[in-house]
């Protein structure tokens, strides 16, 4: 049986652990860490995500200051609300929850946040300290993976890790955490040649690709590491019931492995908290506070 990596369980831990800190440095600074969420639309998916980010903030004492526009907005409205945050002395991160309605260009509204408050660590300028090997605020998801392996002493140093993705959001992120971690890193996607001979080599494999159950048995050297990130939604057909599963199949693939992520259950809460500690980190900095 496979040691499960409980993020849920972390996490929680995580978050209580600072509810003491942030008493303390409100009372010193005189307001707590602010975090502000921009959302658009109305995706179920989306705002189920942002209220736990918010429950999270009430529970830690974190001030949530969120900002929610009709499907419709224009591009400038939010750029304008994004330099707004970037001036607002109560504000220490930025979100923009993502995806956004397809007539607004994510990039360019990503890029107007002041780095030092880009609680999603996707800014160009803080993914080129994680490139350099400089601090900066990083990536949710692939620093959520990092701190849950550490967690249970996982050894990553020397060990050959796979990368089902290469996106921005965690695919290449994650890689350059590895590779800083002195593992021996492979990047794999859809135009992959022999994706199973690749991953079966893999003492860590990470999957990020979305799509459900696509990591099976045959694809996993026995004794890996499996970090499952897919979140996705399927349909019993018998029931008509919905549920979460994930990009690996953790009925076949649990007993072999020397340890594995749930979903849900995982990677997901660790991202929220991630978020609240780049939020933390970026109040802290900006209050001449020692963490």
């Amino acid at each position: 049986m496979a040691l499960l990596l409980d993020g849920k369980a972390l996490a929680q831990q995580i978050q209580s652990a600072r509810v003491e800190h942030i008493q303390t440095w409100t009372r010193r600074v005189g307001r707590p860490p602010g975090l502000a969420v921009i959302m658009v639309g109305d995706n179920p998916a989306s705002a189920a995500y942002v209220r736990n980010k918010e429950r999270a903030c009430d529970r830690m004492g974190i001030a949530s200051l969120g900002r929610h526009f009709p499907t419709d907005t224009a591009q400038e409205a939010l750029s304008q609300e994004i330099l707004a945050l970037n001036q607002n002395p109560a504000v220490d991160g930025i979100l923009v929850q993502l995806p956004l309605p397809k007539h607004l260009d994510a990039t360019s509204l990503l890029a107007l946040i002041e780095p030092a408050k880009d609680a999603d660590g996707l800014h160009a300028v803080n993914l080129g300290r994680l490139v350099r090997g400089e601090p900066g605020l990083r990536s949710c998801t692939p620093a959520g993976i990092m701190r849950l392996m550490a967690a249970h002493d996982l050894p990553i140093s020397g060990k050959r890790a796979v990368v089902l993705g290469r996106s921005i959001l965690v695919g290449k992120p994650i890689g350059l955490m590895l590779l800083a971690a002195n593992a021996t890193v492979t990047f794999a996607h859809s135009k992959t040649e022999d994706l199973s001979e690749l991953t079966r080599s893999a003492d860590i494999l990470i999957a990020a690709v979305g799509i459900p159950k696509m990591i099976g048995l045959e694809m996993v050297k026995p004794g890996a590491t499996v970090i499952d990130v897919g979140i996705n939604r399927v349909t019993d057909p018998t029931t008509d019931k919905s549920r979460l599963v994930g990009d690996v199949d953790f009925a076949a693939v649990e007993p072999i492995a020397s340890a594995i992520t749930p979903v849900p259950g995982g990677i997901g809460p660790m991202t929220v908290t991630m978020l609240l500690e780049n939020t933390i980190e970026s109040y802290c900095n900006r209050m001449k506070i020692t963490p």
